[in-house]
């Protein structure tokens, strides 16, 4: 079992639990990752009383100084800055829908630098069918940090993801027209020509206000995922993210689980540090069962 592995199992089973929603009108306490004492915090879970669907925002530059994610914007209003979110489970839209009636938010648990967020997905009428944990590390390093989830889907009923063309891990930056913006995946193709592209990364730049470089979040796809590597959606307006199911249907069966793990590397430049990339995706691929 792999470090990483432990780390997330161990934060999930042991750390100091926030107070639960699991009776209505119970408030969820927020989950938050602050490397340094009374210094900025990087990772916040959003705050949005319309949204029960656990999501991330805002995301920080290295500084704390800058926020670069986009919470509910009017081109897309259902994307929550950094968010988990499948278009089609049992022909239920929770990409889209992110209210009570589709989530029910449970608890989050909170070490240091690491937070998990516990949730069941509904039916139609109400009754949990999957059972959903997002275990988020955050590690710092020199100029860039490194935030990586690990997602547990388990099965309360027989469960099938059904193709789509997005749907899983959604990143959304501070998108707007006339906004500098671009990407580059693994394969080298820039911006839309990677949509719908099998790749091992991709790494996002785009223009945020008041910083002095471009903003890069890079998301990297973990080699023991299945289907690795995955196909990207790219949106036009930049909005980027792995599409677990565009190949075809996933299906787990009622009490089995199914793992996703992403790095994601943040840091700030005007090119590329496609070297940067490479170095934690070789790190993050060999953090394997049995290595």
């Amino acid at each position: 079992m792999t470090k990483t592995t432990l780390l997330f199992l161990s934060l999930a089973c042991t750390c100091a639990a926030e107070p639960s929603s699991g009776n209505q009108g119970e408030k969820v306490l927020l989950a938050r990752i602050q490397p340094v004492a009374n210094g900025s915090v990087i990772v916040q879970q959003g705050d949005s009383k319309a949204h029960t669907r656990p999501y991330i925002h805002p995301l920080r530059s290295t500084d704390g100084k800058h926020v670069l994610t986009q919470f509910s914007p009017g081109h897309h209003k259902h994307q929550t800055g950094l968010y988990w979110g499948q278009t089609r489970i049992n022909r239920r839209d929770f990409f889209h829908n992110y209210k009570g009636d589709y989530w029910k938010h449970l608890e989050n648990r909170q070490s240091e630098n690491a937070m998990v967020f516990h949730s069941e997905l509904l039916d139609g009428k109400g009754t949990p069918m999957l059972r959903d944990q997002q275990a988020w590390h955050y590690t710092p390093g020199k100029n860039h940090y490194i935030l990586d989830l690990a997602w547990t889907g388990t099965a309360l009923h027989d469960v099938t993801i059904g193709k789509y063309s997005y749907g899983g891990l959604f990143l959304r930056m501070p998108w707007k027209r006339g906004i500098k913006a671009s990407c580059l995946n693994s394969e080298g193709l820039k911006n839309q020509r990677g949509e719908g592209k099998a790749a091992k990364w991709v790494d996002l730049a785009m223009q945020i206000e008041g910083m002095e470089k471009m903003a890069h979040i890079a998301m990297i796809d973990h080699p023991a995922n299945p289907g690795y590597p995955t196909l990207w959606r790219i949106d036009g307006q930049f909005g980027v993210g792995p599409a677990l199911a565009r190949r075809g249907d996933i299906r787990i069966p009622k009490g089995e689980s199914l793992t996703y793990r992403y790095r994601l590397v943040v840091y700030e430049s005007d090119d590329f540090r496609t070297p940067l990339v490479e170095q934690s995706m070789k790190d993050f691929g060999a953090d394997q069962a049995g290595d």
